[in-house]
């Protein structure tokens, strides 16, 4: 798979995206009245994961680019309102990786509610990486994304954090003393505070690092099973 070809093709075809909607303020609202632009398909892939050639996998434009811009608000050098090559490549990424494992079987399987609760955390999660629910919903509002749309993003990301956790290594639910460990060894955003004080704060922080860590070094060894192509426009 010619990953760097596909993704500066991918680059090209939304670059007129990444200048009209990712110029526009992340943090701007949009009117509920506001009309949303037909989707279109930018993205078909598939894997042997997936189901292969017969069942392939699509990523849409609007997903895409809400997903690039949640990639900005968590990256502390973006330019405010603004997401770049960089951010499209991290989203795309991490789109196919999350669709990967959250199409795994895990055992013993997850119940509805677990995969409920799941999805809030991360919901919660996102919002800390968006820097904000307010930011999180602006970026969502500038793309179109509804709430459906949004809610099947958690599932998928509640999956894949599932699957992390009971068939990689625990990872969802650390003790108290390995949270203890890694607020002393100071690399954490909580320097000088008490664990009393901050442990929910340090706990979400924590389990989104290793999650992320996890779901890297997956894709990384994914990478050469996934059939990845650019659908031009029309």
């Amino acid at each position: 798979m010619r990953r760097l070809g596909l993704l500066t093709t991918l680059l090209a075809l939304l670059a007129l995206a990444s200048l009209t909607r990712g110029a526009r303020a992340q943090d701007a609202q949009v009117a509920p009245s506001a009309p949303v632009p037909l989707d279109r398909v930018v993205v078909r892939w598939h894997s042997p994961e997936t189901g292969g050639v017969g069942r392939p996998q699509f990523i849409f434009e609007r997903e895409l680019a809400f997903e690039a811009r949640v990639e900005a608000l968590a990256d502390p050098d973006a330019e405010p309102g603004l997401y770049r090559d960089r951010h499209i490549r991290a989203a795309l990424d991490r789109h196919v990786a999350e669709t990967l494992l959250a199409s795994l079987p895990i055992s013993p399987a997850p119940t509805s509610t677990e995969v409920a609760q799941r999805a809030e955390g991360a919901r919660i999660a996102l919002e800390q990486r968006a820097r904000g629910r307010a930011r999180l919903l602006a970026a969502a509002a500038a793309e179109g994304m509804s709430s459906d749309e949004l809610d099947a993003l958690l599932r998928r990301q509640a999956r894949a954090s599932l699957y992390l956790d009971r068939m990689v290594a625990p990872m969802l639910e650390p003790s108290d003393f390995e949270l203890k460990i890694v607020l002393r060894s100071g690399a954490t955003p909580f320097k000088d505070q008490r664990y009393e004080d901050i442990a929910p704060a340090l706990k979400r922080w924590y389990v989104a690092k290793r999650l992320a860590e996890a779901l890297d070094a997956y894709y990384q060894n994914a990478r050469a099973r996934v059939s990845l192509s650019i659908v031009a426009s029309r």
